[in-house]
């Protein structure tokens, strides 16, 4: 099973890209941190600098990623059609 569902592209989580080099992605509900980095690097080749779980309350998990500092989180979300 995938860690990584969908990226979520709300106004706010937009923002975070630019402003925070940050991406945010809907994970699975089960899914650890060690679990999206390891994904998330192999599917974009790149490196992940921190990585922020939240459980919401309608049985959703959010992770922010947020890129190193040699990575351009623009460019990630140019691929995954965000911007």
């Amino acid at each position: 099973m995938s860690a990584l569902i969908h990226p979520i592209a709300t106004e706010k989580s937009i923002g975070l890209v630019s402003k925070e080099n940050l991406i945010v992605y809907s994970v699975s509900l089960g899914s650890t941190k060690p679990e999206i980095k390891k994904e998330f690097e192999r599917m974009f080749n790149t490196k992940v600098a921190k990585i922020r779980t939240v459980n919401m309350p309608n049985n959703v998990k959010k992770a922010f990623i947020k890129l190193a500092p040699g990575a351009n989180a623009s460019d990630i979300a140019m691929k995954l059609k965000l911007v």
